[in-house]
């Protein structure tokens, strides 16, 4: 059955609320944490955390919960971050050295540790999470004991993280750390969603990143030039969107952004531009990609999850994700809408679920993704609001 007609606003409204829906439904509202894609047995992931607690003052705004709501649930989620143990062992621990195990389990809020699967101490999903936490720091700022409890364990969270250690003797930031092997052996040099992680990793008022650590960060830059469009490049859009969804880079710019005449605003702007372009010509003619349907980026597919991207193109197999247009509302808003739109319109119920678009779909293959993960719903509430 089709679908009803939604205006540009109700689709809009739409998405945001159902986005929302995931992050407060797919819970445990006894300790905050949010499960990391939407099925039975799925663990927490801090990351969807850090969206979420953002996505939840969101819903406040909208008048979608009570500010009591939302703040009592945020209040929840800090206590469990600030309370729960951390230390080098390798189970029974939230995290080590201030930093955060990418994957907890749902109810004990400890490192998901199981023999096939063990989670790392992750500094990017870490700094995701801070993001979100510090959003709520700025968002509750009532004279009541919750809300002032709120922002006194938000600091003491943020205040808590070993940057040194994280940076383990050279000047960039590790990926993370295992207890069983020790530091991860990759750095985040070059463009993606990391910096979000070295803003909050310099403006800490503990132990900070060194400012020449960003001079590390940029030497991996690489501008390229694709249809028309020139940036720094990272193909898949999700790593144009993450940082955006808490900072707005409109009127800045550091000295390689300076020395190109631009922000990283427009950088994103630019690189999504290309990512539609790239699926308006199709070079693999997969079925479906044009005008109005596109959009690369990390997502589910036919074949399991998997960083896809463009331009160049990067494990691209004709699967579309919607978050990738969603997500970049503020840069492209016409082409943004006419995508959301036209998705809704041409896949009606075989992509438009409880919780909004699946997270991705293949219409060559006539797959449909029947679940949503938390770093993509993320970005569309997130960025829509923004």
């Amino acid at each position: 059955l089709p679908l009803p007609q939604l205006t540009d606003q109700q689709l809009l409204d739409s998405l945001q609320y159902k986005a929302f829906l995931f992050f407060w439904n797919e819970s445990n509202p006894s300790n905050g944490l949010i499960k990391d894609r939407s099925t039975p047995t799925s663990p927490a992931s801090i990351a969807s955390v850090g969206f979420g607690l953002t996505a939840i003052a969101i819903a406040v705004d909208h008048g979608w919960i009570t500010r009591q709501a939302g703040r009592d649930r945020t209040l929840t989620t800090l206590r469990t971050f600030w309370e729960k143990p951390q230390g080098s062992e390798a189970s029974g621990r939230i995290g080590y050295k201030g930093w955060f195990y990418h994957f907890l389990d749902m109810n004990t809020a400890t490192r998901l540790y199981m023999p096939s699967w063990k989670s790392e101490l992750s500094s990017i999903d870490t700094g995701l999470l801070l993001a979100g936490i510090l959003f709520a720091r700025e968002y509750y700022t009532g004279t009541d004991s919750v809300e002032i409890q709120s922002r006194s364990l938000a600091d003491s969270i943020f205040n808590r993280i070993d940057w040194q250690w994280m940076m383990s003797g050279e000047n960039s930031l590790t990926h993370g750390f295992e207890p069983e092997r020790g530091m991860l052996p990759y750095r985040w040099i070059g463009y993606s969603e990391a910096m979000i992680l070295y803003l909050l990793g310099l403006g800490a008022p503990s132990n900070p990143v060194p400012s020449s650590a960003w001079n590390s960060w940029t030497s991996g830059y690489s501008w390229q030039t694709w249809y028309g469009y020139s940036f720094v490049n990272f193909p898949p859009l999700f790593g144009h969107q993450y940082s955006h969804c808490w900072v707005d880079f409109r009127a800045i710019a550091d000295g390689y952004m300076r020395g190109r005449g631009m922000t990283y605003f427009e950088n994103s702007r630019r690189a999504t531009l290309a990512n539609r372009a790239y699926c308006i010509q199709n070079p693999g003619s997969f079925t479906g990609y044009g005008h109005n349907i596109w959009g690369l980026t990390a997502s589910d597919g036919p074949t399991g999850y998997s960083a896809r991207g463009a331009p160049p193109a990067e494990n691209d197999d004709g699967t579309i994700a919607p978050t990738a247009a969603a997500g970049s509302f503020p840069f492209t808003p016409n082409e943004s809408m006419a995508a959301m739109q036209e998705m809704y319109r041409t896949y009606g119920a075989r992509l438009w679920g409880k919780y909004g678009f699946g997270d991705a779909f293949n219409p060559g293959k006539n797959w449909f993704g029947t679940e949503v993960i938390g770093i993509d719903q993320g970005p569309i509430i997130i960025m829509i609001e923004n």
